[in-house]
C-alpha cells in the first residue's frame, strides 16, 4: 500500500471506532497486533466509546504517524482507579505500522499524567 492508502486506512480505521463500541470482531477487521487489540479493549471497558481526534498525520511507507486527541468518560475500573465519571482528554502520539491491510504494530506516547490528574489520582500543583 502507499503512504497515501495507509492514511486513507488509518482514517477509515478511526471513523469506524472513534465515538463507537469496539467490539473484537470489529477492531479484528483492522488490526492484526495483538498488543493493541488488549490495549483497545482495556480502554474501552474504562472509557466506553472513547474517541481519537486526528490533529496531524503524516505516512512514510508503512507506516502513519498520528497527533491526535484521546476524550472520553471514565466508567469502567482503569489500572485500579474505581469508576469516577470524570471526562478526560490527553493528547497522544500514535505510530502504527501497516502490511496486508492491518494493523500489525504500534507505539503509542500519551500524557498518562495528565490522564491520573484528570481523573482525581494524583494531585495537580497548585
Amino acid at each position: 500500500m502507499s503512504s497515501e492508502s495507509n492514511k486513507q486506512f488509518i482514517t477509515h480505521y478511526l471513523q469506524q471506532l472513534s465515538g463507537k463500541p469496539k467490539p473484537a470482531e470489529v477492531v479484528a477487521r483492522f488490526v492484526d497486533d495483538v498488543s493493541l487489540k488488549e490495549h483497545i479493549q482495556m480502554f474501552e471497558e474504562a472509557f466506553p466509546r472513547y474517541e481519537l481526534t486526528i490533529d496531524d498525520m503524516v505516512a512514510e511507507g508503512d507506516k502513519v504517524a498520528l497527533r491526535a486527541t484521546f476524550r472520553g468518560v471514565q466508567q469502567g475500573d482503569f489500572q485500579g482507579i474505581p469508576a469516577s465519571g470524570r471526562e478526560v482528554s490527553i493528547p497522544v502520539m500514535l505510530i502504527y505500522r501497516i502490511a496486508g491491510d492491518k494493523i500489525v504494530q504500534f507505539w503509542l506516547n500519551a500524557d498518562g499524567l495528565g490522564l491520573l490528574q484528570q481523573l482525581g489520582a494524583v494531585p495537580v500543583p497548585a
